[in-house]
């Protein structure tokens, strides 16, 4: 049982690195304006992806120095990520098997 809660959690980690991969080619598309930004379809998968990436990547932003206009805070969570899954597989799985 405890295999399958480790085996959900990655699942999930694995399904947010996506979602934070859509996010920041999204913001590319909106803010070299390919997108039609007036498309309601295109306003909820925006608003979508900003409500799910936003809570972690807000406190990097504010530890962050500015870059001129450069946000590398999806790096810094990408790395935050890998360590956590490493933790993961790790320290938890085998102090489970």
């Amino acid at each position: 049982m405890g295999l399958t809660i480790i085996q959900t959690l990655l699942f999930a980690i694995g399904i947010y690195k996506w979602i934070v991969i859509a996010m920041v080619i999204f913001s590319w598309l909106y803010a070299f304006n390919i997108v039609n930004n007036s498309n309601r379809f295109v306003a909820m998968v925006g608003d979508f992806l900003y409500k799910a990436t936003e809570p972690l990547l807000r406190p990097i932003r504010r530890v962050m120095p500015d870059l001129g206009g450069i946000d590398i805070s999806p790096i810094v969570l990408f790395v935050g990520i890998f360590f956590v899954e490493r933790a993961i597989i790790n320290v938890l799985a085998p102090a489970i098997i």
